[in-house]
């Protein structure tokens, strides 16, 4: 499977919705699905590099696809919304750019991540 654009991405999952006829959630039950999803992969942060391991009883779930789950989520609330994540991509981004640029200690050229 190849890379995905996010446009693709939100097409995709618009594509899906549109089959039903219940189509997308109201934003506020997205928040709270969204909220949920979030639960979810706290939950697996926790088992997996927290302190807190599984219970023998419990589903074996990955970070990967509770991530999955709030992506899923997220472009839905966006498509109900009608908002582009690109665009708001690339107006976070440039708000890191400028107003973040000098927030943290930048590394020295050839200095690796430790």
């Amino acid at each position: 499977m190849g890379h995905k654009t996010i446009h693709k991405m939100q097409q995709e999952v618009d594509e899906y919705i549109s089959q039903f006829k219940e189509g997308y959630f109201s934003p506020l039950a997205m928040m709270a699905r969204l909220t949920e999803e979030m639960g979810e992969l706290a939950r697996e942060i926790n088992h997996y590099y927290g302190e807190k391991p599984k219970k023998s009883t419990e589903k074996e779930r990955t970070v990967e696809e509770e991530l999955g789950d709030v992506l899923f989520v997220m472009i839905c609330m966006a498509n109900s919304l009608n908002i582009d994540l690109e665009t708001a991509h690339n107006v976070v981004m440039d708000k890191f750019q400028t107003r973040d640029k000098n927030r943290w200690t930048r590394k020295e050229e050839g200095e690796t991540q430790q």
